[in-house]
């Protein structure tokens, strides 16, 4: 299932002023334009995320504006994503992310 870098999307996730779990999913959910009925959680975001293969890579910005207690989320959004590189390259895909700021 080889897929030419060419097509594949850039998802821009801001997280800049994020207040609440709910919001920092919702974001997710916007910017990489998942269904309305996204869990919201990881292990969805992990199913919607690693069968997407027009996702060519993600810039996120707006991480340093968040408050402490969201170092877990950033964490876990980040092995997610680490996870996904090497999932994807296992199907000869590629996929990479950059935190902007």
């Amino acid at each position: 299932m080889k897929n030419n870098n060419k097509n594949k999307k850039i998802i821009r996730l801001d997280f800049t002023g994020c207040k609440t779990a709910w919001e920092y999913h919702e974001r997710i959910r916007e910017a990489f334009d998942f269904p309305e009925w996204y869990g919201k959680n990881w292990d969805a975001f992990w199913d919607l995320l690693s069968t997407s293969y027009d996702i060519g890579k993600v810039e996120i910005t707006g991480e340093h504006t968040l408050r402490k207690e969201f170092n877990d989320y950033i964490k876990m959004t980040h092995e997610i994503l680490d996870d996904n590189i090497i999932h994807q390259a296992q199907l000869e895909e590629h996929f990479k992310y950059e935190v902007i700021d």
